[in-house]
């Protein structure tokens, strides 16, 4: 889920954080949620001193405020932020991803925790928590609800939900290296479905590496000694649903904005919007699968640490939609779509080693393999 929903934000046009628009002019979603970000990670959003330094402060305060003399000192402050704020920023970025997908294979695999639609249920409610809260505080900028918006995204939320519920099956059976690998899958079936509809064409340089991701995706399963029939199948459902949301999305995101009041859609009224609209369906999901019988009975509830580990996971999850945000103004487009690719093979490599998955030659070759190609294909789309 995480990473794909990355990718609604990668297309966006983010302002310098010295940005001031023209009077009479108004402010577009993706700059209100840049000054969104800017604000909770502590940047001053009116200038250019926007930095890590900032972060680590928490108040955006300057050199002026802080009683340092201005000169050569705020300039060797500035480039010090300059120099280090990719780097928090990239690093944040990276640890709240990691962090989410680790933290959720613990509570599904390591606590044997068998009602995936409650834990999303519960990760759901904390999000939409929180963004209330930033939001009533004028930290984030969140769209009115109303019921034409809700209507005209109901259709969305119905395949986030299954990508959610999906992803969280999968992650439980499934190491994962190999759910890495295979979410691959979803980059081929949404490239076939924006020929298809919006006669999006790819390179040649995009279809190789695709052609690579099928080889590592089939050669990893073949070569599987932990296969699991039950995950594949969750995981093949859940690249389908991510690619079907990421079409839909794209779809109904121009009718979305204009039935808002600002003329706009940022990435956290969506996550509000996705999350809310998710919990009645989630309520709905727990009584027909009769999750609700296994949670009142089951003691894995009572454990104290996995309560820590699901309200973490969470919250991570959340913070993946700020901590993308910065990393991407920081840097840009080309270097935040390389680091996601790259991030995965840390991701992999933890996830085999914590979890101690039997691995064979053959399976190690076709994990390396299919990272390459999830690198290749990030590289072949820069270009």
């Amino acid at each position: 889920m995480s990473d794909f929903k990355l990718d609604v934000v990668r297309g966006q046009d983010f302002p310098e954080p010295g940005f001031r628009p023209e009077k009479g002019k108004t402010i577009s979603g993706a700059e209100k949620m840049n000054a969104a970000v800017y604000k909770i990670f502590g940047v001053n959003y009116a200038g250019r001193r926007a930095t890590s330094d900032g972060f680590f402060r928490g108040n955006g305060a300057d050199s002026d405020s802080l009683g340092l003399p201005n000169g050569g000192d705020g300039k060797r402050e500035h480039g010090s932020r300059k120099k280090y704020g990719p780097l928090v920023s990239g690093t944040a970025y990276c640890i709240s991803s990691c962090g989410m997908i680790l933290l959720n294979k613990i509570a599904l695999s390591t606590y044997n925790f068998n009602a995936g639609i409650s834990l999303m249920f519960y990760q759901n409610l904390i999000s939409c928590l929180v963004v209330a809260v930033l939001s009533l505080s004028g930290v984030v900028s969140v769209e009115k609800l109303n019921w034409k918006l809700v209507r005209v995204w109901i259709p969305v939320n119905v395949i986030f939900v299954g990508m959610l519920v999906s992803g969280m099956y999968s992650l439980k059976y499934i190491n994962i290296a190999m759910v890495t690998i295979l979410k691959n899958v979803t980059n081929i079936i949404t490239a076939i479905g924006e020929l298809y509809i919006f006669r999006k064409h790819q390179n040649q340089k995009v279809w190789t590496a695709m052609f690579l991701m099928i080889i590592s995706a089939i050669s990893g399963g073949i070569t599987d000694l932990s296969f699991d029939s039950m995950g594949y199948t969750w995981q093949i459902m859940n690249c389908i649903l991510t690619a079907c949301y990421s079409l839909t999305l794209r779809k109904v995101m121009d009718t979305a904005k204009q039935l808002t009041r600002s003329g706009s859609l940022n990435e956290i009224s969506m996550v509000l919007l996705n999350n809310l609209l998710s919990l009645p369906f989630g309520i709905i999901l727990i009584l027909l699968f009769d999750e609700w019988e296994y949670i009142i009975t089951t003691d894995v509830i009572k454990l104290p640490m996995f309560w820590v580990v699901a309200t973490a996971s969470g919250l991570l999850g959340l913070a993946i939609s700020f901590t993308s945000l910065w990393f991407l103004h920081q840097t840009g487009p080309t270097t935040y779509s390389l680091v996601g690719s790259l991030n995965k093979i840390p991701l992999s490599f933890a996830g085999l080693v914590l979890f101690k998955v039997p691995l064979s030659l053959p399976n190690l070759f076709s994990i390396l393999f299919g990272l390459f190609a999830g690198i290749f294909f990030a590289r072949a789309k820069m270009s």
